[in-house]
């Protein structure tokens, strides 16, 4: 089978951070979000090619990183898009990209904003038993939450009612962006064709779930969508395990450090209060107090109190 790994995204949401890199090569721990997924997959014989979904703006980081990190599956498949603006939906993007690459085989799609506990091998082993679609499946906990994702009824591991985004949500167990398809079931040329919503793959779920049979893989190991601040935030503290990760090379002089400090190789911190924030390579802070906040690389931040704040790449803030 092959895989997609959608990044097509351009994450406004965590702008400044994110306005000139991909968020799925945003640091979590020792990884990045992305490399977790492709990772799983070049070790799964199973996986043939894994297609990176993304668009021109961000192909060239993708394309480095790649060969950085010496992927033998992976291999860009590019949008025609440069802007948020132009974006075709993520149903139309895997259209373009099953006819783009003459995909003519099972399919696995998951979202390169996805911070998974599970490993995908364990879900392609659920896929496998059941022979028909199946996606992955989450307690998000919160009604207010399951407003914003497809809303998954079950009978067993059978889908017997799937609702996109519904205003008025009867549970909490939610469908997340992994999915796999027979290839019979690969068919979102046919679903546009019907003047469907090309946006969320979830409207295609609900569409396949009442032509199909479909099944959920339901799984209680730590999920993080990360598409805002808090959001990334809570999976670097996810991945950082409770202990703060300092780089061998930052300097943290008389600093007062809180939880989940993710501080990188080459920052320098002085005289600084800094709680559940991440500081990027070659930042500089002093004199502050830093919480719940992002600074990123080569920013400087002089005798400033932050809060819930973000950063941007060369600012200076005095």
């Amino acid at each position: 089978m092959h895989a997609v790994v959608l990044a097509g995204g351009y994450a406004t949401r965590l702008w400044p951070i994110t306005r000139h890199r991909p968020k799925m090569l945003l640091p979590v721990g020792d990884s990045t979000v992305i490399d977790r997924l492709l990772s799983d997959f070049e070790t799964d014989d199973r996986i043939d090619t894994v297609y990176l979904s993304t668009n021109e703006r961000f192909a060239p980081a993708f394309e480095e990183h790649i060969a950085d990190k010496n992927y033998e599956k992976a291999e860009l498949s590019i949008e025609d898009t440069s802007a948020e603006t132009e974006k075709f939906g993520v149903v139309g993007a895997l259209a373009q990209l099953v006819e783009r690459e003459e995909v003519d085989d099972d399919l696995l799609v998951v979202a390169g904003d996805n911070l998974i506990g599970f490993e995908m091998g364990t879900f392609l082993d659920f896929y496998e038993e059941q022979d028909a679609p199946t996606i992955a499946a989450y307690d998000v906990g919160s009604r207010e939450k399951a407003k914003s994702y497809g809303l998954v009824a079950l009978d067993g591991d059978r889908v017997v009612d799937f609702q996109e985004k519904p205003e008025d949500p009867k549970s909490t167990l939610v469908s997340i962006c992994c999915y796999a398809f027979p290839q019979e079931s690969v068919r979102f040329s046919e679903y546009l064709s019907g003047d469907n919503n090309p946006d969320e793959p979830g409207w295609y779920i609900e569409w396949l779930q009442a032509n199909d049979s479909v099944y959920a893989y339901s799984f209680e190991e730590p999920w993080f969508d990360i598409g805002t601040p808090d959001a990334y935030r809570e999976a670097v503290a996810w991945a950082l395990d409770g202990e703060n990760r300092i780089a061998d090379d930052a300097v943290v002089e008389n600093c007062d450090l809180g939880d989940n400090v993710h501080v990188m190789p080459g920052a320098e911190l002085t005289d600084v209060s800094l709680t559940d924030s991440i500081v990027f390579p070659e930042a500089t802070i002093e004199d502050s107090d830093i919480v719940d906040s992002i600074v990123d690389e080569h920013a400087e931040v002089h005798g400033k109190d932050l809060t819930h704040s973000l950063v941007g790449s060369y600012s200076r803030l005095c």
